[in-house]
């Protein structure tokens, strides 16, 4: 009875596209996306910086096997479109003034102002063939399940994943952790364990999620998304590894420029006096790696400017010294040789000594 039923299932599809091209910045939480993204999003042609939890959501139900491939790669291609449909007349944009994916955060702000005017719907279309925009996407944690993504929209996508030195990110982790399955506003996936609401990220290590202290839970949680997007790294096609452009962070904030002409050549466009009005805005170049700007979100999650005089050194190990206070010491092991790890590949020994 059940393979006549299933013989009976439709196979999803979605062939036609709107989006030509799309640019998704993508990292762990507290990896600096939004810094990277408004710079991306100042390169001609390259739209405001979206953020799309829906496709976020169909790659982690597909990597739990909640849904078929076929319908995860239909779904990605139709909120890709949609996103840029909608965005080409200004609906569903974001025009509140202290968000980081306002319009008032773009190199062109008035070209949205414009598009309140304009015909939509049918209309969108030759503006399409005519501007070839190019849809800017900001999404979270999807490295290590992004394998629907890349068959979805293949040469159309380039894919930018943002590292950063763990002890960097461990702040908004620790904040963020304590709401994870209980609080309604993290629109992340939740899995179901023991009577409990967890994090889908806790997939294979549940007991120790749930009997962990809260410091534990943000370095164990960490640590496998770290090691989901390595692996993924790992057992890239190389059609998918010609798409993907890995941004250290450190290197990007210190001497950006071969960063942006590798995705200046991939999207097929060129940087110009908005770019370098982004660079300025983000204080990109910078001398120290958290010398960033003091936005309140920033602060929510626990960004401070370096100490007078420190050193990069200094300011790992003051970070290092609050993971220390709270871990216990098999989880601190792991954490220290997650730093090591990054700061071998992707580090230089006078980097951060400096």
């Amino acid at each position: 009875m059940n393979n006549v039923m299933d013989s009976t299932v439709p196979r999803i599809s979605r062939e036609p596209y709107l989006a030509e091209r799309i640019v998704i910045v993508n990292g762990l939480a507290g990896c600096g996306k939004t810094m990277l993204s408004p710079i991306v999003g100042s390169l001609p042609r390259t739209e405001l910086m979206r953020y799309n939890y829906d496709i976020e959501t169909v790659c982690i139900l597909y990597f739990l096997k909640k849904i078929t491939e076929d319908a995860a790669i239909a779904m990605i291609r139709m909120r890709a479109d949609l996103d840029l449909y909608h965005g080409m007349m200004a609906r569903e944009t974001n025009f509140r003034f202290s968000d980081l994916s306002s319009v008032w955060n773009n190199a062109k702000p008035w070209r949205y102002l414009k598009r309140l005017f304009m015909a939509g719907d049918a209309a969108v279309l030759p503006r399409l063939k005519e501007e070839r925009p190019i849809l800017n996407l900001v999404t979270h944690h999807l490295l290590g399940v992004s394998e629907p993504l890349f068959q979805a929209l293949q040469e159309r996508m380039t894919f930018i994943e943002v590292l950063r030195h763990p002890l960097y990110m461990i702040k908004q982790w620790y904040a963020w952790i304590p709401r994870e399955g209980v609080d309604p506003r993290v629109f992340d996936v939740w899995i179901e364990h023991k009577g409990h609401s967890i994090p889908w990220m806790a997939l294979g290590w549940e007991d120790l999620y749930l009997q962990s202290n809260r410091m534990d839970r943000t370095i164990y949680g960490i640590h496998n998304q770290w090691r989901l997007g390595m692996t993924r790294i790992q057992h890239m096609s190389d059609s998918d590894r010609c798409r993907l452009v890995i941004v250290p962070f450190e290197h990007f904030v210190t001497d950006p420029n071969p960063f942006i002409s590798r995705i200046e050549s991939l999207l097929g466009t060129q940087a110009g006096v908005g770019t370098r009005r982004a660079l300025k805005k983000q204080n990109v170049p910078r001398k120290l790696f958290a010398d960033g700007i003091g936005l309140n979100i920033y602060k929510q999650y626990g960004w401070e400017p370096p100490s007078q005089g420190a050193t990069e050194k200094d300011e790992l190990d003051k970070r290092r010294s609050f993971v220390a206070s709270e871990a216990t010491p098999e989880a601190l092991g792991i954490w220290d040789r997650l730093c090591e790890e990054y700061e071998t590949t992707y580090l230089s020994n006078s980097e951060i000594q400096q």
